[in-house]
């Protein structure tokens, strides 16, 4: 959980480091709340690949080594020089708290938050920051002159927008609020949330495998790189709100007052394909 009034950056590299998972993460790409100077430094050091989709990027200034006028072709766009010396007398501090975040003596965000408090009093903040403004010109010629780059960027970005919004429409209880006020049932109502976006995504990649099989069965060709572009994080065909089933019928030796059975049932999730179950799911 995370508090709404903190920059998204200060954050980025502890999903990096701490998800707790097998996936090896190589390449990140986020939008423009969620990188800064001393993001791309970190993640430079630690050997991860950052590519952030920067808003108003032509407003941006790029820092290069040496004096500004020895760039004449690109004075315009120039904010200044580099301070390689400044990076060379604190390289080794820089490269020691690269070490701790990495093996979480201290988090990444908090570190991030102790460097970007006093950036002036900080020789290593600077460093860092220096360093970043080095990968950040660097990604921001790449970004100019790479047209694929744009494609994954934007690629990887729309699917997380995707999960965004499969989340916003699950998450419609209490409209779409938490309203716990420990820590703990904060956290349990998030990963609740996770749990029904997971589950949804599982079931939606087992339909379109059991229906690429089926059109394969039926000679109908499908390239392969086509399979790609699909994704298992659509709703339209879940009934998000369930279904109530109604009847007139009256048991023998039970009374109630209502039109409806007293016993309802709740469609939440698509009927389970034959054989397609998972090990280790059960379905009802």
């Amino acid at each position: 959980m995370i508090n709404v009034g903190v920059r998204d950056a200060t954050y980025v590299l502890d999903g990096w480091l701490y998800h707790e998972s097998d996936l090896r993460i190589k390449a990140h790409d986020t939008d423009t709340a969620g990188f800064t100077d001393h993001v791309f430094g970190l993640m430079h050091l630690l050997g991860f690949r950052f590519a952030p989709r920067i808003r108003d990027l032509a407003d941006k200034r790029w820092y290069v080594p040496g004096k500004p006028a020895d760039f004449p072709d690109v004075a315009a766009l120039v904010g200044g020089s580099i301070n390689t010396k400044h990076i060379r007398s604190h390289w080794n501090e820089i490269l020691r708290l690269a070490a701790s975040i990495r093996q979480g003596t201290g988090t990444a965000s908090l570190m991030l938050r102790k460097l970007s408090s006093s950036p002036r009093q900080n020789g290593r903040a600077v460093a860092l920051r220096e360093l970043g403004r080095v990968e950040r010109s660097v990604l921001t010629f790449d970004w100019l002159h790479n047209v694929e780059l744009h494609r994954r960027v934007n690629a990887r970005l729309n699917k997380g927008e995707a999960r965004n919004a499969l989340t916003r429409a699950v998450f419609f209880h209490r409209p779409g609020e938490m309203r716990d006020r420990s820590f703990e049932n904060q956290r349990h109502r998030a990963s609740g949330l996770t749990l029904v976006t997971a589950a949804i995504a599982l079931w939606n990649s087992v339909y379109l495998e059991r229906a690429i099989q089926a059109l394969r069965e039926h000679s109908q060709s499908i390239e392969a790189y086509l399979l790609v572009y699909l994704s298992p994080l659509g709703w339209e065909h879940i009934n998000l709100t369930g279904n109530d089933v109604c009847s007139r019928e009256k048991r023998p030796g039970k009374e109630h007052s209502g039109p409806c059975d007293p016993s309802l049932r709740l469609s939440v999730l698509c009927p389970p394909l034959r054989d397609a179950t998972p090990t280790g799911i059960t379905t009802s």
